[in-house]
C-alpha cells in the first residue's frame, strides 16, 4: 500500500462553485495569511456548473463591489424584459406582473453562464492566494479521535474497474484542515454522509428536488432580444399530473439558454423528464424561437426545492455546509446563486473569527445563527410554502395559493405555517397503476434523442475504473425497481446511464449501467424508489465539460 501524502491548511473547501469560491475569497479578504484550498471534481472550474441562469447580484455586490468593471462576463447582459407564460397544448397566456409579489421581479438581475461566473470568481480567488485544484474530488472525510472533521482525502487515481491498481496508480492526498466547508452542490456524496453522521436533518423537513435539463442554442439574430427572460408553466406536465416549468433566457452572443424543470415527486413511473423537455420545445411559442437555430450544448442537474423548512443544521464539529449542499434555492424565483454565495461569505466570517481566537475544528454555530438571521432567511421564509402548495394542490390551484401566501408574507400578515415535505422517491407509484406515455420521436432539428444530446455535454470518464453508481442490492433492483415500478431509472436519468436489457445467455433481465454517460445530475440517488443506488465520486476530471453553461 502506498502511503498517502498530506497537506495542512487552515480551510479546505470541497467544491469550486459560487458558494465555495465566495467563501474562499471572503476568507482571504478578512485575513490574507490564511491558507485556503478549494477542491473541484471537474476537469476545470466551471466544468460541472449548470444553471439557467438569471443571477441576482446582491451577494456579488457585497463580495466584490466592482465586479461589473472587472471583466466579469455576467455583466454583459442585464435583464431587460420579463415574461411569465402559462401554456396550454397549443396556446399561451401571460401572467401580468402586477399580480406577482415584488420578489418575483428580475429588475437589476443579469442573465448569463454561471459556469463562466465561477471561472471568473476562481481567477479572483487565485489572485488573492487561494489554492484552487480542479480535477481533485474529495472522496472521504478525515475524522479525528474526538469525532471532529479534520479535513478530507482526495480520490485515488489509477484504480481499475476490478479494484486493482494500474501502473499509473496514485493514492489520494490527505488535506488536513482546521475547518472544512462542504460546497458540493445538490446531493453531494460527502454532504449526505455528514448529514447522517451528525444527524443534521433531525429538526428539518426532508429535502425535495427537481431535475433541470438545459440546452444552449444559437438562434436567428432577428429573434434574439438580449436580456429577455421568459418562464413558463403548465403544459406539457399538466397532462401527466406533475408540475414544473420551462425557461428561455436571451443571453450574450446571440444565444438563448433554455431548459425545463420537472419536480421529482411525480407518481407515474413512466414519466421521462427528458422527454417532457423535448416535448415542451414543440410548443408553438417555444418552437418559433428555436426554428432556424442550432443547439450547441446540453446538460442536466438536480435542483434543491425544499426551501426554508428543509434547511438542515449547518454546522458540525470541524466544518459546515454552504450553498446548495445545504439548499438555499428560492424556488419561485428559480434562483440560488446569490443565496449560495452569501452562505459561503457568512461561513467564512465565522471561520476567520474562530481561527483568530485560536480555535480549530469547533462547531460553527455562530455561522448557523448568522445565516438564520440574514437576508437569506428573510427571502426564503417569504416563499417557503410555494413549492409544497403546488406539489399538494396541483398546478392551477397550487399556483394561486402559493401566490396568495407569498403576498401575505411579503405584507407581513402570513400565517405561521410551514407546509411539510415527503422524500421524492416515496411518491413513485406501481407501474401497473399508471398509463405508459407515448412520447413523440425526435426530429433531429428541434428535438433530439438522449444519447445524441449527451454528446453535447462533452462527458467523459476513464472507462477502466470502478463504477461510481453503486447498486446496494442487485436482486432488489430486479424484483422491485423493474418488476414493481417498471424500471423508471431508464426514464428518470437524462443521460442514458441505465438500461434494462435481456441477458442473451439466461434470457433474464439485466440491469446495465453505462457510467461513462453520467452527467453527475444525481437524479438516480434521489429518485430510485428503493434508495438502492448510491452516487459516489468517480476519478478526478470525469463527468461533463460544460462550455458556457
Amino acid at each position: 500500500m502506498s502511503e498517502r501524502e498530506s497537506m495542512p491548511c487552515d480551510v479546505v473547501i470541497v467544491g469550486g462553485g459560487v458558494a465555495g469560491l465566495a467563501a474562499a475569497i471572503k476568507l482571504k479578504q478578512i485575513n490574507a495569511e490564511l491558507e485556503v484550498i478549494v477542491l473541484e471534481k471537474g476537469s476545470e472550474i466551471g466544468a460541472h456548473i449548470l444553471s439557467g441562469a438569471v443571477v441576482d447580484p446582491k451577494a456579488l455586490d457585497e463580495l466584490l463591489p466592482e465586479w461589473r468593471d472587472q471583466g466579469c462576463s455576467m455583466a454583459e447582459t442585464p435583464v431587460t424584459d420579463n415574461w411569465h407564460w402559462v401554456l396550454s397544448e397549443k396556446g399561451k397566456s401571460s401572467l401580468p406582473h402586477a399580480i406577482m409579489p415584488p420578489l418575483m421581479s428580475n429588475k437589476g438581475c443579469y442573465t448569463g453562464s454561471l459556469g463562466n461566473l465561477t471561472r471568473w470568481l476562481a481567477e479572483q480567488a487565485e489572485a488573492l492566494g487561494v489554492m484552487v485544484f480542479p480535477g481533485f474530488p474529495a472522496a472521504d472525510v478525515i475524522i479525528d479521535d474526538e469525532g471532529r472533521v479534520a479535513g478530507v482525502i482526495t480520490q485515488d487515481m489509477g484504480v481499475a474497474a476490478d479494484g486493482s491498481h494500474k501502473p499509473d496508480y496514485t493514492p489520494g492526498m490527505e488535506i488536513h484542515a482546521k475547518y472544512t466547508l462542504l460546497a458540493e452542490g445538490v446531493r453531494g456524496n460527502l454532504t449526505k454522509r455528514m448529514k447522517a453522521k451528525y444527524d443534521l436533518e433531525a429538526n428539518c423537513q426532508p429535502q425535495v428536488y427537481g431535475l433541470g435539463i438545459k440546452e444552449l442554442w444559437d438562434i436567428d439574430p432577428a429573434k434574439h432580444v438580449p436580456g429577455r427572460v421568459i418562464h413558463t408553466q403548465g403544459w406539457p406536465l399538466t397532462e401527466s399530473d406533475t408540475w414544473g416549468g420551462g425557461f428561455i433566457y436571451h443571453q450574450a452572443n446571440g444565444q438563448v439558454a433554455l431548459g425545463f424543470v420537472t419536480a421529482l415527486d411525480y407518481k407515474n413511473p413512466w414519466i421521462s423528464p427528458y422527454q417532457e423537455f423535448q416535448r415542451w420545445k414543440l410548443h408553438p411559442a417555444v418552437r418559433e424561437i428555436l426554428e432556424g437555430g442550432k443547439r450547441v450544448s446540453y446538460g442536466a442537474r438536480a435542483i434543491n426545492e425544499g426551501g426554508w423548512q428543509s434547511v438542515p443544521k449547518l454546522a458540525f464539529p470541524g466544518g459546515a455546509l454552504i450553498g446548495c449542499a445545504a439548499g438555499f434555492v428560492n424556488v419561485p424565483r428559480i434562483k440560488g446563486s446569490h443565496t449560495a454565495m452569501k452562505s459561503g461569505m457568512l461561513a467564512a466570517e465565522s471561520i476567520a473569527a474562530a481561527i483568530a481566537a485560536g480555535h480549530e475544528k469547533t462547531e460553527l454555530m455562530e455561522y448557523d445563527t448568522a445565516l438564520r438571521s440574514s437576508w437569506i432567511a428573510d427571502e426564503l421564509k417569504k416563499v417557503q410554502n410555494a413549492q409544497p402548495a403546488v406539489a399538494k394542490y396541483g398546478n392551477d390551484l397550487g399556483t394561486a395559493l402559493a401566490g396568495i401566501d407569498m403576498w401575505m408574507r411579503t405584507l407581513k400578515i402570513g400565517l405561521p405555517i410551514a407546509m411539510k415535505h415527503k422524500p421524492d422517491y416515496t411518491y413513485t407509484g406501481r407501474a401497473d397503476l399508471y398509463p405508459k406515455i407515448d412520447y413523440p420521436k425526435p426530429d433531429g432539428v428541434i428535438t433530439f434523442d438522449k444519447l445524441t444530446n449527451v454528446a453535447y455535454s462533452y462527458t467523459n470518464h476513464a472507462e477502466d475504473q470502478p463504477v461510481h453508481l453503486q447498486v446496494k442490492d442487485w436482486e432488489l433492483q430486479k424484483e422491485s425497481e423493474l418488476e414493481v415500478y417498471g424500471g423508471p431509472s431508464a426514464r428518470y436519468c437524462p443521460a442514458g446511464v441505465y438500461e434494462w436489457l435481456t441477458d442473451e445467455a439466461t434470457g433474464e433481465p439485466k440491469f446495465q449501467i453505462n457510467a461513462q454517460n453520467c452527467v453527475h445530475c444525481k437524479t438516480c440517488d434521489i429518485k430510485d424508489p428503493n434508495q438502492n443506488i448510491n452516487w459516489v465520486t468517480p476519478e478526478g476530471g470525469g463527468g461533463p465539460n460544460y462550455p458556457n453553461m
